[in-house]
């Protein structure tokens, strides 16, 4: 009863914030488009007509064809669904082992929480996209290379995340008394710690979402992540540079997808900050 009425209170100071309410529905929209693309396209994702190809947004083609006849549009939607896979698997495995991570060093502190940090260090030393890059040329193109790499270079972010207020709730009085009664350490993380930093790792990840679907689009972009013929919104930019001056359509429409499933997230990253804070206020 107490987690329901928490969790209605949680909604209705979300809902009060009406940009995070919109940047909700624009994901749900999103995510939905994805799930049913095959019920949704009106062609495949690889079904060519070389008599159709460059075609500009129209009736037939509401956002065009490519160089090799291919719908736009359907490859748009099919293009969503990898992009949103690759981007919610990548944050959400980064968070859990960076949780791990995290909630290990802060909870044992001293040398524990000096190697594990600093071993992260290595990480964070270089910028996430580099070092995306650079695991992404070793294990080779492809959509588990591209989830692999982009999840790695994100782990130290949400190590950091989460270890600083565990150092602040290990003092606490409560955690005192488990330690006080021979409580078994993982149940005192999971039981007593984890619960009372779940604000930070929420919003942690919906911002993560966002981040890792922008780095997939960059590897894809790249020639390091998807591979054609399979449709990934950052590969449909690619290979439609070298159109960008007579037929730009081919780079709006999937550059404008990026920016609203991001966007999207970041608004509701942020309506969740607030939403979650003990100190907001109507």
């Amino acid at each position: 009863m107490k987690n329901h009425s928490m969790l209605s209170e949680i909604w209705r100071r979300f809902k009060k914030n009406k940009q995070a309410l919109v940047g909700l529905i624009v994901l749900i929209l999103f995510v939905l488009i994805a799930i049913f693309a095959d019920q949704i396209a009106p062609y495949g994702y690889d079904d060519q007509d070389a008599s159709r190809a460059m075609i500009a947004p129209c009736a037939e083609h509401i956002f065009g064809t490519d160089n090799l006849g291919r719908d736009i549009f359907s490859r748009l939607l099919y293009g969503g669904r990898v992009s949103l896979m690759v981007g919610f698997v990548s944050a959400s495995v980064a968070c859990v082992v960076g949780v791990i991570f995290g909630s290990i060093a802060a909870f044992y502190g001293g040398k524990v929480d000096n190697i594990i940090m600093r071993f992260l260090d290595i990480f964070i030393a270089m910028p996430q996209m580099l070092l995306a890059i650079v695991i992404s040329t070793m294990i080779g193109p492809g959509i588990q290379g591209a989830i692999i790499a982009v999840t790695i270079a994100t782990i130290p972010r949400y190590a950091q995340a989460v270890r600083a207020p565990i150092l602040s709730i290990r003092k606490q009085e409560f955690v005192e008394a488990a330690f006080a009664i021979d409580a078994k350490d993982s149940r005192i993380i999971l039981k007593h710690i984890l619960p009372n930093v779940l604000s930070p790792i929420i919003v942690q990840v919906t911002m993560g979402v966002g981040n890792a679907i922008t780095m997939a689009a960059s590897l894809s972009f790249l020639g390091l992540g998807v591979q054609p013929p399979h449709p990934e919104w950052g590969q449909l930019i690619s290979a439609a540079r070298v159109y960008i001056l007579d037929h730009g359509y081919m780079v709006t429409f999937p550059g404008i997808a990026i920016a609203l499933v991001v966007l999207s997230l970041n608004l509701m990253g942020d309506g969740l900050r607030d939403a979650l804070d003990p100190r907001w206020k109507d």
